[in-house]
């Protein structure tokens, strides 16, 4: 039997943090080409091993059994114990449920025949998830995009997986998304051929929901899992009651039926997913920032304040939601602008990339189609710099650093160079990154590029921000969760077999 390997990007939230935790909001959510890859193979009977070879002592060894009727048959899965076995809640979680939805919806014979000859299952993800300029300095490499492509795919970053630094993609819900959606094809709920269906989509999202929530002990916005799901969205939140019966079984014993409350029929799963991508010629750049925050306890703090502050956060809440829902219509705008005409759009943004945004609208010699794609893209500068404004003013409200100064002076210096679009710091903010989307003139374009000028800025001699790194990721062509062939993806073939000897 040939391997299975399934794939989920990662995300980055340009507009709507804080506000995504609330169903009365919207975000606008950017999938990733930055993947995370689970790879199923036949083991040995009896056994699922799973490893995770980028990291020092992540491979984890179970066994499982169905349970009696306790009032129902679920499915255990047990760690082996040996001398240097860490655990791994969420990689536990993800098999010991989806299994037993498994059971639940095929039978103990049918789940029997998938799991005979055991799961061997190997989890990697790209070098983006996590900081590589230590990579770097170990390389003797210097910070930058060319660097970085150097380094071979699924790196090991020699660290336990506790100690890694991150950057802030959302690994943990494109892992889960991953893990989960290969078990449901390798059980036979989902059939390859139609895991791009409307319907094996969403029991996908589902059960990555609920896997990822009962691993973090709280049920999240989900923006994360829906854009390792679905791909790039503008997304309102479901509402958090579909999953309290299952939260609600607090030792996780199966007493409660899984396939009621996870079933893609299941209207109660009421969240919004609008798809939406980046406009042509755009470049989303995110930075390492080789830090890190705590974003549990910045939303704890906000949510907090907003609490103790309704009337205050009810008007600023509202305006930045008029802010982000303008951020995400004037992109897909520029997007419908490029369809009408091509021509004007591209010598827009030919025009743009060599001039700050200030200087835009200066142009006397616009033709009308040109004008009207540079207004919209003047309009997206605005509303991110105002989106900017309005979160520091939240995080000045509550105490929380959102938009820290060192942060405030990376974005500014970035956002004033010649053919930036906008930035910002994505998510809940704090110290993970921060985000532009910068133009991409055509090759003939005279002059340096908005992308080379930004790693300058970032990365050249004598820079006023050492320690920033672009990353490799951009928006993701491939939109969401997929099924992928192994030898088609470099350096995946060796990352497994390489896990393996070990």
């Amino acid at each position: 039997m040939s391997s299975l390997v399934v794939s989920a990007p990662g995300k980055v939230l340009l507009a709507g943090g804080y506000l995504v935790l609330d169903p009365t909001y919207s975000g606008v959510v950017v999938s990733t080409s930055s993947r995370f890859y689970t790879v199923i193979s036949p083991g040995n009977a009896g056994q699922i091993i799973v490893r995770s070879p980028q990291f020092i002592s992540a491979t984890w060894s179970y066994t499982w059994s169905i349970s009696q009727p306790t009032p129902l048959p679920s499915v255990l899965v047990s760690q082996l114990e040996s001398a240097d076995a860490s655990t791994n809640k969420f990689v536990h979680l993800a098999l010991q449920k989806t299994l037993s939805l498994a059971l639940e919806t095929r039978g103990p014979v049918e789940l029997g025949l998938a799991l005979g000859a055991g799961l061997d299952i190997t989890i990697v993800g790209d070098n983006d998830f996590y900081s590589q300029q230590d990579q770097l300095k170990s390389r003797s490499l210097p910070v930058g995009l060319a660097s970085l492509a150097q380094i071979p795919p699924f790196s090991p970053t020699g660290v336990a997986l506790a100690d890694v630094a991150k950057t802030g993609l959302g690994s943990s819900a494109a892992l889960i998304t991953s893990l989960v959606t290969a078990v449901l094809v390798r059980t036979g709920l989902i059939a390859p051929d139609q895991l791009a269906s409307a319907s094996s989509r969403r029991l996908a999202h589902n059960v990555a929901q609920f896997v990822h929530c009962l691993a973090q002990g709280k049920v999240g916005s989900g923006f994360d899992v829906s854009a390792a799901v679905f791909g790039s969205q503008l997304y309102t939140r479901f509402s958090p009651s579909v999953l309290q019966p299952l939260m609600d079984d607090p030792v996780c014993t199966g007493s409660r039926p899984l396939l009621s409350v996870l079933a893609p029929e299941n209207r109660a799963w009421d969240l919004t997913v609008k798809p939406f991508t980046l406009p042509p010629r755009t470049r989303l750049l995110l930075a390492d920032i080789h830090a890190g925050s705590n974003t549990p306890l910045l939303v704890s703090k906000v949510l907090k304040w907003r609490s103790e502050n309704s009337a205050a956060a009810h008007s600023l809440w509202t305006a930045l939601d008029q802010c982000n829902t303008s951020l995400g219509q004037t992109l897909t705008r520029l997007s419908q602008l490029y369809e009408k005409d091509q021509h004007s759009y591209v010598e827009t943004v030919r025009w743009v990339s060599g001039l700050q945004p200030v200087q835009w609208l200066a142009n006397p010699n616009m033709q009308q189609g040109q004008s009207t794609c540079l207004e919209a893209f003047y309009e997206a500068h605005l509303l991110t710099e105002q989106i900017r404004g309005k979160m520091r003013e939240m995080g000045k409200l509550s105490g929380v650093d959102i938009e820290p100064e060192q942060q405030t002076q990376l974005l500014d210096a970035s956002v004033s160079m010649a053919g930036v679009i906008g930035g910002g710091v994505p998510g809940a903010g704090g110290f993970d990154a921060v985000w532009l989307l910068v133009c991409e003139p055509p090759e003939d374009t005279p002059g340096i590029t908005p992308l080379a000028r930004i790693e300058r800025l970032w990365t050249g001699p004598g820079t006023r921000f050492p320690g920033v790194a672009p990353l490799l990721a951009q928006e993701s062509k491939a939109q969401g969760v997929a099924l992928e062939n192994i030898d088609a993806v470099p350096g995946l073939a060796a990352a497994v077999a390489a896990g393996r000897r070990d």
